[in-house]
């Protein structure tokens, strides 16, 4: 296997990883023999992670705290800005009325363009706990920013050691708009699955894998790029190994199981506006076409002859550059190909949209594997220097969040 032990192999057998990556057999292990029990296990999994949780947390309440005594000072109500804003609304009204009929005419109208794992989420929690679905729906979103991070580090220490895992964890807590991590919207709960069917690969967990990103279909358009990963990667392992076994049956499984998620929602959109391509009609209405990228770049050049263009739109434009800069050097750090295909066919997405422009940021969320590089060069660097970094890293969100729901008047 080129991309970490499989559950039927030895954890030593890592010949295939790439001659930058820790051996895993350098580093704490969790196998099967070493515990007693799942439950056991995944304690045991909890305690090696928390020292990457506990940073996240502490970005993330610190982004937290900031935009609060900033609302406060506007006289915002920061309740409504994290659980009942924007998109969080969306979701609210399918979680409590469900999806459009008809396709229309009218602009940015039709809520079948929002994919529906986290509305069915906000209406199950609804029906256990009787609380505003606004709270149901942050509720949601904080629980798998958490898993999120959880699953990031797990990536992180596998590839790179326990020191990388956490940074890397604390790195995407600390992004510019990571404050939309603790609002009402999907980026968590997507991410979280993505990082776990990622690391599932990676370990050799097929069905797992495939389970997951079927899953990531229903949350998120991009969703799609999550199925390509794990199932190009199947088939390709399954092209390397050659031959028939029970191995070969979970692999083949988990490539299948992939795309089912995307599939099934487009389809059932389809059949529902009673056109084939009723799914794209919708985005169409929202005007999210790809171009290849034309517009993006057109954008950006409209961006560079304003006098004083908005901080906002500056900030999603280095985002966007630096995340192109980040995959360029993940190329060239040979990581595994799954993370590659994923964070490539992501870019490809977001960047070759003719859609909105400003929320781009946050469409990039997920794509954590471009951080890598960072995490690795930070778990390299002297304790002073990462600290001093990742406390930079942590302002300068905290200011942007703050600045994002508060001073920039739209969706994030």
């Amino acid at each position: 296997m080129p991309y970490g032990p499989t559950p039927e192999t030895s954890t030593a057998s890592t010949s295939a990883a790439p001659p930058r990556i820790v051996p895993p057999t350098l580093r704490p292990r969790i196998t099967p023999g070493r515990s007693r029990g799942r439950p056991a296990r995944a304690a045991r999994a909890l305690r090696h992670a928390s020292p990457a949780l506990l940073a996240y947390g502490a970005v993330r309440l610190f982004g937290a705290l900031v935009l609060a005594l900033w609302a406060r000072r506007e006289r915002r109500d920061v309740w409504h800005l994290l659980a009942e804003s924007w998109d969080c609304d969306w979701y609210l009204k399918i979680a409590d009325k469900g999806y459009a009929h008809t396709l229309g005419t009218q602009i940015d109208a039709n809520n079948l363009a929002f994919f529906p794992l986290h509305p069915l989420l906000i209406r199950a929690g609804s029906v256990i706990v009787p609380e505003p679905r606004g709270a149901v729906g942050l509720a949601v979103a904080v629980a798998c920013s958490f898993l999120a991070a959880w699953g990031i580090f797990a990536v992180g220490d596998h590839l790179y050691g326990r020191r990388a895992g956490v940074l890397l964890a604390a790195l995407w807590g600390s992004l510019p708009v990571a404050l939309v991590q603790w609002m009402g919207y999907t980026e968590s709960l997507f991410t979280a699955l993505t990082a776990w069917a990622l690391y599932a690969v990676l370990t050799g967990r097929w069905i797992w894998a495939g389970a997951l990103a079927s899953l990531a279909g229903l949350t998120r358009p991009t969703g799609v790029a999550l199925a390509a990963a794990v199932s190009l990667t199947a088939l390709l392992t399954l092209f390397r190994r050659g031959g028939l076994s029970v191995l070969s049956v979970r692999i083949l499984t988990g490539a299948l199981l992939a795309p089912l998620g995307w599939l099934s929602y487009v389809g059932w959109v389809g059949l529902r506006l009673g056109r084939w391509d009723g799914y794209f009609a919708v985005q169409k209405l929202w005007r999210n076409e790809w171009d290849g990228g034309v517009a993006t770049v057109r954008t950006m050049t409209d961006l560079l002859s304003v006098q004083r263009p908005q901080l906002f739109l500056i900030m999603v434009t280095a985002t966007l550059l630096g995340s192109v800069a980040l995959f360029v050097l993940s190329v060239c750090d040979r990581q595994p190909l799954p993370l590659l295909i994923f964070t490539g066919l992501l870019l490809l997405i977001v960047l070759g949209s003719k859609g909105v422009y400003f929320p781009r940021a946050r469409f990039l969320l997920p794509g954590f594997p471009l951080l890598l590089p960072l995490a690795a060069a930070l778990a390299r660097a002297r304790t002073h220097a990462a600290v001093t970094v990742m406390v930079a890293a942590a302002v300068t969100s905290a200011a942007f969040g703050g600045h994002m729901l508060l001073a920039w008047m739209g969706p994030p």
